[in-house]
């Protein structure tokens, strides 16, 4: 039987492309073990899918000063020791990363023992924990053409990010029951993440008089973020968030408006969905969304708005805009080259033992 460990955490954007490859690699009869750190969220999200869980100490590598840029070097360091003390018991034929810093230690331990790694750089540009795994890595995959300029030559691979296979399996009639919504009236998804977007979610509730004549709305608007004056607005529904009935919500969209996470971008890629990316501002972030969101629109897979620039006319124009023209939408993301990002890394994995 092949043997692979995963890893990757911090956040669920880390993990859930790793869940996405499970099926995959039951299928190709894998025996699968998931290294993460010891009580992070990918703890939590793995715990579902009954493989064997390895926890290892691990630090956070910080550009700014901090007193624990003192102490966690060393977490790191015993990290990198656990992890190789697993993988020579284990023994892998073959590591798949999909970052987050608990994976450094896990991905260089391996290199040192001679197994091979492949990794994951789902943003355009790589992360911190990526760029110090690079070297050690033996394919570097990536969501975005712009990034393959900024990786090793002979190591990038456009492959897009692994997307769970249950979210194009969705029933439009259960979406739009579980919503209360009529077959007769054009459906908005807005997705804010799993935390919601406060200033994303203001500005659709006050742009909902003009939108509900034309479109019905569900709204995943993010823990403790409901509206209660808005509970009963007919055409509305709001979720805090929802698990399995995701794919039932897709199925009944006609377009979305959505934060520019790797991992949300590229599931509305998969699922060939018209969408309004609203990017995360670099204010509040290393800018990565602002260049994911770039390059989807130029790739015409999306109309982007940004924040700063949000108004509830702008938002009203091209939501309408985005609606009578989203088959030029779809059309493009049914052309690119980013679609069949699992059969492409299970291709990779296999190479990667030849």
């Amino acid at each position: 039987m092949k043997r692979i460990v995963l890893t990757g955490g911090g956040t669920a954007g880390h993990v859930t492309p790793n869940i996405a490859l499970l099926p995959s690699l039951t299928e190709a009869g894998y025996e699968i073990t998931y290294m993460g750190s010891y009580d992070g969220i990918e703890k939590k999200l793995i715990a579902d899918f009954n493989i064997p869980y390895v926890g290892i100490s691990t630090g956070k590598f910080r550009r700014y000063l901090d007193i624990k840029n003192l102490t966690d070097p060393f977490r790191v360091i015993k990290g990198f020791s656990e992890a190789r003390k697993y993988l020579k018991e284990f023994k892998p034929d073959v590591v798949f990363s999909k970052g987050g810093f608990v994976s450094v230690p896990v991905v260089r331990a391996a290199a040192s023992l001679g197994i091979p790694c492949i990794i994951h750089e789902s943003d355009m540009t790589p992360g911190l924990a990526n760029k110090l795994c690079i070297s050690s890595a033996y394919k570097i995959c990536c969501n975005f053409p712009e990034t393959m300029k900024l990786l090793p030559e002979n190591k990038a691979v456009l492959t897009g990010s692994p997307i769970r296979r249950e979210l194009a399996q969705g029933n439009k009639v259960a979406g739009l029951n579980m919503c209360g919504f009529t077959a007769n009236k054009p459906v908005i998804l807005v997705m804010g993440g799993s935390l919601g977007a406060a200033n994303v979610n203001k500005a659709v509730r006050e742009a909902l008089p003009r939108l509900l004549e034309d479109y019905q709305i569900v709204h995943l608007c993010g823990k403790d973020k409901m509206d209660n004056l808005l509970l009963n607005t007919s055409g509305y529904k709001q979720f805090e968030y929802v698990k399995s009935e995701l794919k039932d919500l897709f199925a009944m969209a006609d377009i979305v408006i959505s934060r520019a996470g790797a991992n949300a971008i590229c599931e509305l890629l998969a699922l060939k969905k018209p969408n309004i990316l609203i990017p995360l501002p670099s204010a509040s972030s290393r800018g990565d969304q602002l260049l994911n969101a770039k390059s989807f629109e130029a790739q015409g897979f999306s109309i982007v708005i940004d924040e700063d620039d949000l108004t509830t006319n702008l938002l009203v124009d091209k939501v309408h805009e985005l609606y009578f023209t989203r088959q030029t939408y779809s059309d493009a993301m049914s052309r690119s080259g980013q679609m069949d990002s699992i059969s492409t890394i299970m291709k990779l994995l296999t190479k990667a033992q030849s």
